[in-house]
C-alpha cells in the first residue's frame, strides 16, 4: 500500500467522525453547599494546633552577658578536635546570623540550619547571635537561648565561643555530627564494618 493509499483509506475510515461541540475543560466551580463533612473537617483544622516538632526549649534559660564563653563538648569527642574548633582552625562550611531575630525566629531557624547541615554532610558552622551589648539589662538573650538549644540537638558534638576574626563571643563554633551516608563512605574507604 503507497502513502496516497493510506491516506484515502484512513480519510474513509474517519469519514464518519464529527467533532466535539463542548470544550474539553473540566468543570470546577466549587461547590456553594457545605456538607456535615466539610464542617467537621474545618472545625477540625481549627481546633488541632500545629503539631511542634522543633525540640527546642522554648521557655526561659539562664541568662548568659555579652563577654560570657560558650563552650561544651560531647564525651567522646577528641581534646585535638576540641581544641582545633575552639581555635577556630576547622574550615566554617555554612553559616547562620541570628542577628535581628525575635527568639521563636531564631529557634525555628537553628533548627532548620542544623538538620540542614547534616542532610548535607556539613561538619564545620559558623552561628552568629550577637553579644547583646545594647540591651539595657546586659543580657545576650538569643545567646543564652543558644547555649541552652545547641545541647539539646543530638546532631551538634561540640561548639565554642569564635576567635575575635569571626565574631568572638558574638558567634560561636559548631562542629556537627557525620550523615550517616558520610559514615558509610567512611566505613567503605576503610575497610570497616
Amino acid at each position: 500500500m503507497t502513502r496516497k493509499e493510506e491516506r484515502l483509506s484512513f480519510l474513509e475510515e474517519m469519514g464518519d467522525v464529527r467533532r466535539i461541540k463542548q470544550p474539553n475543560r473540566a468543570d470546577v466551580q466549587t461547590i456553594r453547599t457545605l456538607t456535615p463533612g466539610h464542617i467537621e473537617r474545618q472545625r477540625a483544622a481549627v481546633d488541632r494546633p500545629a503539631r511542634d516538632v522543633n525540640p527546642l526549649t522554648a521557655s526561659d534559660v539562664e541568662p548568659l552577658k555579652a563577654n560570657d564563653v560558650l563552650a561544651y563538648q560531647r564525651p567522646g569527642i577528641q581534646h585535638g578536635v576540641y581544641r582545633k574548633l575552639r581555635l577556630g582552625q576547622y574550615q566554617i562550611e555554612a553559616r547562620l546570623d541570628l542577628h535581628r531575630m525575635t527568639v521563636e525566629e531564631a529557634r525555628r531557624e537553628v533548627f532548620g540550619f542544623v538538620n540542614d547541615c547534616v542532610t548535607y554532610g556539613v561538619r564545620s558552622v559558623l552561628i552568629l547571635h550577637g553579644k547583646g551589648e545594647r540591651n539595657a539589662d546586659g543580657v545576650a538573650l538569643l545567646k543564652s537561648y543558644l547555649a541552652k538549644w545547641l545541647p539539646e540537638l543530638d546532631a551538634v558534638m561540640a561548639f565554642h565561643s569564635a576567635q575575635k576574626h569571626h565574631g568572638g563571643t558574638g558567634a560561636v563554633y559548631v562542629m556537627l555530627r557525620k550523615s550517616e551516608r558520610d559514615k558509610q563512605r567512611n566505613r567503605e574507604r576503610h575497610g570497616s564494618k
